[in-house]
């Protein structure tokens, strides 16, 4: 990631639409981000591993390779936040822009106003290590300990670090989006609070004290993506939770309140 203390993160912006590429450029600096722009994948992909930026913006037809094979090469050497823009509604492309590592994805025509306060959230978020950060007893346990501490949940072989977002399963580290994470943490973090699929969109957004909020349905279809990469990263299923339960017609929630957060032991060396 960028450093986010410098006075404005940055973003890489990867389209060949010229207007597309200098609206996005605008919509992003307004945002808050210094933006990169280039017109291809393979550009692209070389401008994150140069510049590390917090957010990268994504068209899926561009010469060469595509949307979704840009995607992919990022996400093997970047946790950068992927925004998957596309001319194409299918729902099945959606889905395989989740299957290779895409954040969010946003439908053309978009509203400047709506992608503005989209990015300015994910910023929002990236600026909060601790967002997803438990409560209740948890919060209280590690508020508890006098020494500096490491905010982590357990459950059952899982660890999520809140920290430097991190996730080891069983000791063995898996790679998850900042999506992923944030929803695995959200969930973990509620013990066994039903979470809603609105409620879920509004958490990635930084907007759950918004009540009166709109959350379209492609957003909780984006959400039921995110739970099924979530739960193959985690060698379970809908049908065998391990980790997260559905709860028809209502949302999902932790399959068990066996979670703590607790300090990370240091080596004395």
């Amino acid at each position: 990631m960028s450093d986010l203390g410098s006075a404005a993160p940055l973003a890489v912006v990867i389209d060949d639409d010229d207007d597309v590429r200098h609206l996005l450029v605008q919509i992003l600096t307004s945002a808050g981000f210094a933006p990169i722009a280039v017109n291809n994948g393979i550009a692209g992909v070389e401008a994150v591993a140069t510049h590390r930026p917090v957010i990268t913006t994504l068209d899926v037809n561009m010469p060469g390779i595509d949307g979704f094979e840009t995607a992919r090469r990022i996400r093997e050497i970047s946790d950068t936040y992927i925004l998957l823009i596309t001319a194409l509604a299918d729902e099945a492309d959606a889905v395989l822009g989740f299957s290779v590592g895409v954040d969010d994805v946003v439908v053309k025509p978009f509203r400047a106003r709506e992608l503005r306060a989209r990015v300015s959230a994910i910023l929002r978020r990236v600026r909060v290590p601790n967002a997803g950060a438990p409560t209740g007893t948890a919060a209280a346990e590690s508020a508890g300990d006098a020494s500096p501490s490491r905010h982590v949940l357990r459950q059952d072989g899982l660890v999520l670090d809140l920290d430097d977002h991190t996730v080891t399963l069983d000791g063995e580290e898996i790679a998850l989006t900042r999506s992923e994470f944030d929803l695995l943490a959200t969930l973990l973090g509620s013990e066994r609070r039903v979470r809603s699929k609105a409620d879920l969109v509004l958490t990635l957004r930084d907007e759950s004290h918004l009540s009166t909020d709109i959350v379209t349905e492609s957003e909780e279809r984006a959400i039921e993506a995110h739970i099924t990469n979530l739960r193959r990263k985690l060698g379970e299923s809908a049908a065998r939770p391990r980790f997260i339960e559905t709860v028809r017609g209502a949302g999902y929630r932790a399959v068990s309140p066996r979670r703590h957060t607790q300090p990370v032991p240091t080596v004395a060396g």
